[in-house]
């Protein structure tokens, strides 16, 4: 069988990203991380202070992006206009606002068109939350990932390296719960689970595990590698 396109939808937290990468690796198979490219585009915004309600200036904004992936020592780097922001994107100030710079159709059509062009040849890994209802909605396979909110909190205080700041876990929880709801409720590209998309419930099972019930799934159409 030919390569074919893997689409990993899902919750912020649930490990779509780190899944994603593994199974790509695996694979040997290009891995797209959609999420990073709408956080380039805020950190572009908080950093030339652009309007998000001035349509105009985001459409000239967006004119001067440039985002690119880079593999670098076994290293998946994000290169916005030529300068490596794959830690500076992770930071707690682009959390609380990328999910509202992603419901902006001028970046949502930017980000998309440019998502399509990476998955034309095929054997793409790409996670996100409207992967399978509109980057790819001919994937060959699809994945809807959830977890339970107070693990994914735990998880996300973790990548922020918060782990021993427990005053500030229902902060994180209830940021998390309004990217849900910001992210599910969005009128352009909602996040949904679509028909024949398999859900995997990382609450209570291991990153190795996740990846590796994605890849036997992946196995059973014999994947060409």
């Amino acid at each position: 069988m030919e390569q074919i396109n893997i689409a990993i939808d899902g919750y912020s937290a649930c490990g779509k990203s780190s899944t994603a990468k593994i199974i790509a690796q695996r694979l040997n198979y290009v891995y797209v991380d959609t999420g990073a490219m709408y956080r380039a585009v805020t950190f572009y915004f908080i950093n030339n202070k652009i309007d998000l309600k001035d349509e105009q200036a985001v459409k000239n904004a967006l004119s001067n992006i440039n985002i690119e992936f880079k593999r670098e020592r076994e290293q998946l780097l994000i290169y916005l206009n030529g300068v490596d922001v794959s830690q500076a994107i992770r930071q707690m100030e682009i959390n609380q606002l990328v999910s509202e710079v992603s419901t902006i159709t001028a970046v949502r059509r930017k980000m998309v068109q440019q998502q399509q062009l990476m998955a034309q040849k095929k054997g793409v890994v790409m996670d996100g939350r409207d992967i399978a209802s509109v980057v790819m909605p001919d994937a060959e396979l699809k994945f809807f990932m959830i977890a339970d909110i107070d693990i994914r909190t735990k998880r996300r205080m973790k990548e922020l390296n918060l782990e021993d700041r427990p005053e500030i876990f229902e902060i994180t929880k209830a940021n998390l719960l309004h990217r849900d709801h910001i992210d599910s409720t969005r009128a352009d590209s909602p996040l949904v689970q679509v028909e024949g998309a398999i859900v995997i419930d990382t609450s209570h099972i291991t990153m190795e595990e996740q990846t590796n019930q994605i890849l036997s799934i992946v196995d059973k159409l014999n994947i060409t590698k």
